[in-house]
């Protein structure tokens, strides 16, 4: 992506104005997802910190052990010095999101927490920010459109042959450049869209913000809603900042 760093370098000085509140907290970079200390309700625990999944999940293992047997609950949700009061959580099978990690992810952060708030994560130094104060030297800013109650931005995909151009969700949880959904391409037998955390596939190319990545490290999703065609993992962000605004109309990629 040095074509994508020499653009940063051409961008001039830039400074947001800050927000006021939350906080922050240490996080890890572990199988391609971010993962930071939470809590739903009194369960704490590691879990996922994901801005392509529209609904906050607790893993069934882990709500079993508390006694709760319900497909989803209301329940408070901590996450960096942020307090949801009363969220809908879902109870979920999360053993696929779980594969490879060294300790049990205990659930995911979601969109309907996030949503609303500015959220910054600092892959370099693994800090997740919320509503926190942004400042970068240089930036480049993306138009953000919500589908679904997922932020995308627009991008473009290429096998050679064929192209597309589509929304695709900020996903800060796999391991992949771009997770491409089912429904807009072929399926493989040798991909499992469950498995965040590998590439195992390779598209010619992808595009975005005019900026051209070749040989991208791919594999597929069954996750996302219509209109999404895909999903950009951190193999694209893991070398920078990232910061969706709280309006989430902007994201903001920093070195």
């Amino acid at each position: 992506m040095r074509a994508r760093l020499a653009l940063l370098a051409l961008m001039p000085p830039l400074l947001s104005a800050p927000l006021a509140h939350a906080g922050e907290t240490d996080c890890w970079f572990e199988n391609g997802a971010v993962v930071a200390p939470a809590v739903i309700g009194v369960m704490a625990g590691d879990y996922v910190i994901d801005l392509s999944a529209p609904r906050t999940l607790l893993h069934n293992t882990k709500a079993e052990m508390e006694g709760i047997l319900e497909p989803e609950m209301s329940t408070s949700v901590q996450v960096a010095g942020l307090r949801a009061a009363a969220v809908s959580v879902k109870i979920a099978d999360l053993d696929a999101r779980g594969a490879g990690f060294v300790t049990p992810i205990a659930g995911v952060i979601g969109m309907d927490v996030l949503a609303g708030h500015s959220v910054e994560i600092d892959f370099a130094h693994c800090r997740l920010r919320i509503d926190r104060p942004w400042r970068a030297r240089r930036q480049i800013v993306f138009p953000v459109s919500v589908i679904e109650g997922l932020p995308t931005v627009a991008a473009g995909v290429s096998d050679g042959p064929r192209a597309f151009y589509g929304a695709f969700a900020i996903d800060t949880a796999s391991k992949a450049m771009t997770r491409l959904s089912t429904r807009d391409a072929a399926a493989s037998g040798k991909l499992d869209p469950a498995a965040r955390h590998k590439a195992p596939a390779r598209l010619r190319a992808l595009s975005i913000g005019g900026v051209l990545a070749e040989n991208v490290p791919a594999t597929l999703a069954d996750d996302l809603p219509e209109g999404v065609s895909g999903a950009l993992g951190t193999g694209l962000w893991a070398r920078h900042r990232l910061r969706l605004d709280a309006d989430g109309r902007t994201l903001s990629i920093a070195n």
